[in-house]
């Protein structure tokens, strides 16, 4: 064989080797997402055990920063045209992502793609209907789900004279226990909270059932009017900022940051998202849960309403990859990988028969508490008030929100003056991104 032939031969096969691997390449999907700590470490396990589960696919997970930072990330590489197969939204993101109509492929539709039919009976009812069309379309895929809860400190509580097997229910009887461990010594500070606007203001309006702003604070909507400045939530915020003045209650920032001032044991108690359990676990504090405080009242406590995020499929993708996707969905939907998902994270499990399979295991008599941010969310039928929060711009004004409660927290004007100039701008806000 000459060899001007050997080299014709060559190129061929080698041209027939790399036609072939390239026919063969799994479809890379990238899922952008907010996870950090131990929450990340789940995000790469699941998305390692999908790819080692078929060769068709890839996922492949980019941290983006918090869940404001990773919405705004998905938003611009979307204009750009350049946007991931997933992105994962903060519950407080729903309410942009919904309103963006042409730009997302609803995740039922997804599903169907990938030849799964979308039954919204399988799903945890007060998750799935937050992130569906009033129709009952779901248009993202409730990835972690969490409710807000109560954590306490055994040890900060034993050293204040305090029970630590029974923490405490009220708001009222969590700020006269705030005090006791910060008079007593047992801690520096005797509470703080994550995300101020997700727990003290729309959780504590769904609660304690009062409303948080009108059209069903914005599910029946989108022209809405603020009403978290009403009397019960002054009265709620001028204590937290009466305990901040001498320490009692220690401002961490606007999302999680707080857990820090727990899990170092500087707070003996924190307010936080369940999906905070495994950053608490990994501490090694001596942790207990109880259910997230409420005021003393007729009917209440009533229910949560969900946090977390979702994951969202952007419009304009390949059959091929909304195939990969729903695929993945499908995967995450899996009985044994919820119950897994629950029980390791702390947020809720998405389906029906995760939940009853953790439950039938024993888990919750193991692990006591864990099972409080389920029945906390599906204890009641949801009222007018306890549907959720869905604003055009809800991060814009928790935005506004913060700039106030911080204010407040500084001493500069107290609980009623914040919320009154809160509300006036938050509904100016809301009114302009209506285009009125």
């Amino acid at each position: 064989m000459t060899n001007r032939l050997i080299v014709t031969c060559s190129i061929m096969a080698m041209a027939s080797i790399a036609s072939t691997s390239h026919a063969l390449a799994a479809t890379e999907l990238q899922w952008w997402h907010a996870m950090s700590g131990a929450n990340n470490e789940v995000v790469d396990q699941l998305a390692k055990e999908f790819n080692d589960s078929q060769k068709d696919y890839k996922v492949v997970p980019v941290f983006k920063g918090t869940y404001p930072e990773t919405l705004n990330a998905g938003i611009a590489a979307f204009r750009a045209k350049q946007a991931p197969a997933i992105l994962q939204v903060f519950d407080a993101g729903s309410g942009v992502m919904m309103s963006a109509g042409g730009a997302i492929m609803p995740a039922a539709d997804v599903l169907k793609k990938a030849g799964y039919d979308f039954n919204k009976s399988d799903y945890l009812p007060g998750i799935v209907s937050y992130y569906s069309r009033p129709d009952g379309t779901m248009l993202s895929f409730p990835y972690n789900s969490s409710s807000p809860i109560l954590y306490y400190n055994k040890d900060i509580f034993k050293k204040a004279g305090l029970d630590a097997d029974n923490p405490p229910k009220t708001w009222k009887q969590v700020f006269a226990a705030a005090k006791k461990i910060k008079s007593s010594g047992a801690a520096s500070c005797g509470l703080t909270s994550t995300w101020l606007t997700w727990i003290q203001t729309e959780n504590y309006a769904a609660w304690n059932n009062v409303p948080y702003g009108t059209k069903e604070n914005g599910l029946g909507g989108t022209d809405v009017k603020l009403e978290f400045n009403a009397a019960p939530f002054v009265q709620h915020f001028q204590a937290i900022a009466d305990l901040a003045k001498d320490g009692t209650f220690r401002y961490g920032g606007r999302t999680s940051e707080a857990k820090q001032l727990f899990t170092s044991g500087e707070c003996g108690i924190l307010t936080e998202s369940s999906g905070g359990l495994g950053d608490i676990v990994k501490s090694g504090i001596p942790y207990g849960i109880g259910q997230l405080p409420y005021d003393e009242g007729d009917g209440r406590p009533q229910n949560t309403i969900p946090g977390g995020a979702s994951l969202w499929v952007f419009a304009g993708k390949t059959d091929q990859e909304y195939k990969g996707i729903g695929e993945f969905f499908h995967f995450l939907s899996q009985t044994k990988i919820q119950a897994r998902l629950h029980q390791v994270s702390g947020y809720l499990p998405v389906t029906m028969a995760a939940y009853e399979e953790t439950k039938k295991s024993g888990f919750y008599e193991k692990n006591p508490g864990m099972e409080t941010p389920i029945l906390q969310m599906i204890g009641k039928p949801p009222t007018a008030n306890s549907k959720g929060v869905r604003l055009v711009n809800l991060p814009q004004v928790r935005d506004i929100m913060n700039e106030e409660f911080e204010a407040m927290l500084a001493g500069k004007e107290d609980a009623k003056t914040a919320l009154d100039k809160a509300v006036e701008r938050g509904n100016a806000a809301i009114a302009e991104a209506n285009g009125n």
